[in-house]
Protein backbone atom coordinates (compact mmCIF):
# COMPACT_ATOMS: atom_id res chain seq x y z
CA UNK A 1 0.00 0.00 0.00
CA UNK A 2 1.26 3.39 -1.08
CA UNK A 3 0.89 6.94 -0.61
CA UNK A 4 0.45 8.75 -3.40
CA UNK A 5 2.52 11.89 -3.82
CA UNK A 6 1.98 15.32 -5.51
CA UNK A 7 3.47 13.80 -9.26
CA UNK A 8 1.33 10.04 -9.37
CA UNK A 9 -1.91 12.13 -7.94
CA UNK A 10 -1.26 14.48 -11.26
CA UNK A 11 -0.53 11.19 -13.55
CA UNK A 12 -3.57 9.74 -12.57
CA UNK A 13 -6.14 12.88 -13.04
CA UNK A 14 -4.74 13.50 -16.40
CA UNK A 15 -4.82 9.50 -17.34
CA UNK A 16 -7.51 8.92 -20.03
CA UNK A 17 -7.89 5.23 -19.05
CA UNK A 18 -11.10 4.19 -18.56
CA UNK A 19 -10.11 3.40 -14.51
CA UNK A 20 -8.38 5.70 -13.54
CA UNK A 21 -8.80 8.50 -11.41
CA UNK A 22 -11.36 11.63 -11.89
CA UNK A 23 -12.56 14.39 -9.84
CA UNK A 24 -14.44 17.59 -11.19
CA UNK A 25 -14.12 20.37 -10.90
CA UNK A 26 -10.56 21.26 -9.74
CA UNK A 27 -11.01 25.14 -9.65
CA UNK A 28 -7.61 25.48 -8.93
CA UNK A 29 -4.58 23.69 -9.40
CA UNK A 30 -3.14 24.33 -6.07
CA UNK A 31 -6.02 22.06 -4.57
CA UNK A 32 -3.11 19.40 -5.45
CA UNK A 33 -0.81 19.57 -2.71
CA UNK A 34 2.35 17.53 -1.65
CA UNK A 35 0.73 14.02 -0.51
CA UNK A 36 -2.84 15.56 -0.30
CA UNK A 37 -5.90 16.78 -2.14
CA UNK A 38 -8.20 19.96 -0.86
CA UNK A 39 -12.10 18.88 -1.45
CA UNK A 40 -14.71 21.55 -1.50
CA UNK A 41 -17.67 22.24 0.45
CA UNK A 42 -20.80 21.71 -1.71
CA UNK A 43 -24.03 22.91 -1.89
CA UNK A 44 -26.81 20.62 -0.68
CA UNK A 45 -27.18 20.02 3.51
CA UNK A 46 -29.04 17.71 5.29
CA UNK A 47 -29.51 19.22 9.12
CA UNK A 48 -30.46 17.43 11.84
CA UNK A 49 -33.81 18.47 13.42
CA UNK A 50 -35.51 17.96 16.73
CA UNK A 51 -38.67 15.92 16.31
CA UNK A 52 -41.51 14.61 18.82
CA UNK A 53 -40.21 11.30 18.84
CA UNK A 54 -37.71 10.36 21.28
CA UNK A 55 -35.35 8.62 19.66
CA UNK A 56 -33.96 7.34 15.21
CA UNK A 57 -35.54 4.01 15.02
CA UNK A 58 -32.95 1.81 12.94
CA UNK A 59 -35.00 -1.51 12.93
CA UNK A 60 -36.76 -2.85 10.41
CA UNK A 61 -39.64 -4.40 12.28
CA UNK A 62 -42.60 -4.73 10.03
CA UNK A 63 -45.33 -4.69 13.35
CA UNK A 64 -43.90 -1.32 14.29
CA UNK A 65 -44.24 1.77 13.02
CA UNK A 66 -41.26 3.10 11.69
CA UNK A 67 -40.65 6.59 10.50
CA UNK A 68 -38.10 7.39 7.96
CA UNK A 69 -34.99 8.33 8.95
CA UNK A 70 -35.14 11.06 6.30
CA UNK A 71 -37.64 12.86 8.77
CA UNK A 72 -35.44 13.74 11.42
CA UNK A 73 -33.39 15.78 8.82
CA UNK A 74 -34.45 19.51 6.83
CA UNK A 75 -33.01 19.83 3.79
CA UNK A 76 -30.91 23.23 1.99
CA UNK A 77 -28.78 24.22 0.30
CA UNK A 78 -26.47 27.20 -0.87
CA UNK A 79 -25.40 28.89 -3.79
CA UNK A 80 -21.17 28.84 -4.25
CA UNK A 81 -19.50 31.85 -2.02
CA UNK A 82 -22.77 31.87 0.15
CA UNK A 83 -22.98 31.03 3.91
CA UNK A 84 -23.89 28.31 6.17
CA UNK A 85 -24.15 28.29 9.57
CA UNK A 86 -23.30 25.34 11.64
CA UNK A 87 -24.67 25.48 15.22
CA UNK A 88 -22.74 23.68 18.88
CA UNK A 89 -23.37 19.94 18.99
CA UNK A 90 -25.77 20.13 15.42
CA UNK A 91 -25.10 17.10 12.83
CA UNK A 92 -25.50 18.30 9.12
CA UNK A 93 -25.08 15.72 6.52
CA UNK A 94 -23.28 17.37 2.96
CA UNK A 95 -20.93 16.51 0.29
CA UNK A 96 -17.92 17.67 -1.83
CA UNK A 97 -18.37 19.99 -4.66
CA UNK A 98 -16.40 18.13 -6.71
CA UNK A 99 -17.46 14.37 -8.37
CA UNK A 100 -14.61 11.56 -7.06
CA UNK A 101 -14.37 8.41 -9.28
CA UNK A 102 -11.43 6.21 -7.76
CA UNK A 103 -10.09 3.60 -9.31
CA UNK A 104 -10.73 -0.17 -8.23
CA UNK A 105 -7.30 0.00 -6.47
CA UNK A 106 -7.35 3.40 -4.63
CA UNK A 107 -8.94 4.48 -1.42
CA UNK A 108 -8.69 7.88 0.05
CA UNK A 109 -9.42 9.09 3.93
CA UNK A 110 -11.09 12.49 3.98
CA UNK A 111 -9.68 14.52 6.91
CA UNK A 112 -10.70 18.04 7.78
CA UNK A 113 -7.89 20.65 6.99
CA UNK A 114 -6.44 22.22 10.16
CA UNK A 115 -7.59 25.81 9.71
CA UNK A 116 -11.62 23.47 10.33
CA UNK A 117 -10.50 21.09 13.03
CA UNK A 118 -9.35 23.69 15.26
CA UNK A 119 -12.90 25.27 15.21
CA UNK A 120 -14.15 22.39 16.52
CA UNK A 121 -15.50 20.92 13.11
CA UNK A 122 -13.55 18.07 12.49
CA UNK A 123 -13.70 15.72 9.33
CA UNK A 124 -12.64 11.64 9.84
CA UNK A 125 -13.89 9.34 6.63
CA UNK A 126 -13.28 6.44 4.41
CA UNK A 127 -13.72 6.24 0.48
CA UNK A 128 -13.68 2.82 -0.68
CA UNK A 129 -11.99 1.58 -3.96
CA UNK A 130 -14.12 1.82 -6.81
CA UNK A 131 -16.45 5.15 -5.46
CA UNK A 132 -18.23 7.07 -7.77
CA UNK A 133 -19.82 10.22 -6.36
CA UNK A 134 -19.91 13.59 -4.26
CA UNK A 135 -17.64 12.45 -1.23
CA UNK A 136 -20.16 12.32 1.54
CA UNK A 137 -19.04 14.33 4.67
CA UNK A 138 -21.03 14.35 8.14
CA UNK A 139 -20.27 17.49 9.89
CA UNK A 140 -20.61 18.30 13.89
CA UNK A 141 -19.96 21.07 15.74
CA UNK A 142 -17.94 20.30 18.84
CA UNK A 143 -17.71 24.14 19.66
CA UNK A 144 -19.40 26.62 21.93
CA UNK A 145 -19.55 29.14 18.85
CA UNK A 146 -21.77 28.47 16.02
CA UNK A 147 -19.44 28.57 12.82
CA UNK A 148 -19.87 29.71 9.14
CA UNK A 149 -19.15 27.82 6.64
CA UNK A 150 -18.73 29.37 2.73
CA UNK A 151 -20.03 26.93 0.63
CA UNK A 152 -16.79 26.41 -2.32
CA UNK A 153 -14.08 26.91 0.27
CA UNK A 154 -11.68 24.50 1.09
CA UNK A 155 -12.42 22.31 3.66
CA UNK A 156 -11.10 18.68 3.66
CA UNK A 157 -8.32 16.77 2.09
CA UNK A 158 -7.59 13.17 0.73
CA UNK A 159 -5.01 11.16 0.77
CA UNK A 160 -5.09 8.46 -1.95
CA UNK A 161 -3.58 4.91 -1.08
CA UNK A 162 -2.80 2.67 -4.00
CA UNK A 163 -3.04 -0.92 -3.09
CA UNK A 164 -1.58 -4.21 -4.46
CA UNK A 165 -4.75 -5.67 -6.85
CA UNK A 166 -7.73 -4.45 -7.67
CA UNK A 167 -10.93 -4.50 -5.11
CA UNK A 168 -14.13 -6.17 -6.72
CA UNK A 169 -17.09 -4.92 -4.67
CA UNK A 170 -19.75 -6.60 -7.33
CA UNK A 171 -20.95 -9.16 -5.30
CA UNK A 172 -24.57 -10.16 -4.68
CA UNK A 173 -24.40 -10.49 -0.91
CA UNK A 174 -22.55 -6.80 -0.05
CA UNK A 175 -24.00 -3.42 -1.28
CA UNK A 176 -23.28 -0.31 -1.90
CA UNK A 177 -25.53 1.84 0.30
CA UNK A 178 -23.73 4.97 -0.28
CA UNK A 179 -22.38 4.68 -4.06
CA UNK A 180 -23.32 7.42 -6.72
CA UNK A 181 -24.94 9.91 -5.09
CA UNK A 182 -23.79 13.47 -5.76
CA UNK A 183 -26.15 15.36 -2.83
CA UNK A 184 -26.12 13.64 0.36
CA UNK A 185 -28.09 10.77 1.79
CA UNK A 186 -29.16 9.88 5.46
CA UNK A 187 -28.38 7.11 7.29
CA UNK A 188 -29.00 3.84 5.68
CA UNK A 189 -28.63 1.90 9.23
CA UNK A 190 -32.30 0.59 9.20
CA UNK A 191 -31.67 -1.10 6.41
CA UNK A 192 -28.66 -3.03 7.61
CA UNK A 193 -29.36 -7.19 6.92
CA UNK A 194 -28.16 -7.65 10.30
CA UNK A 195 -30.87 -5.32 11.92
CA UNK A 196 -33.42 -7.89 10.76
CA UNK A 197 -31.60 -11.12 12.21
CA UNK A 198 -31.13 -9.65 15.47
CA UNK A 199 -34.75 -8.56 16.21
CA UNK A 200 -35.43 -12.12 15.13
CA UNK A 201 -33.09 -13.97 17.52
CA UNK A 202 -34.09 -11.15 20.64
CA UNK A 203 -38.33 -12.29 19.84
CA UNK A 204 -37.05 -16.20 20.16
CA UNK A 205 -34.87 -15.83 23.96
Amino acid sequence: MNLLRNERIRELLSSQAHDSLFIDPLLEDSQVGAVTLDLRLGYDFLVSILTRKPSIDTSVDQNHLHRAIGSYFQETRRELGERFVLYPHQIVLCTTLEYVSLPHNIYADILSRSSYTRLGVPVNTMVQPGFRGCVPLELFNHGNSPVELIVGSRICQARFFEIDGAVNYIEPTRSRKYFGHVRPVVSAADMDCEIKKLRGIAERL
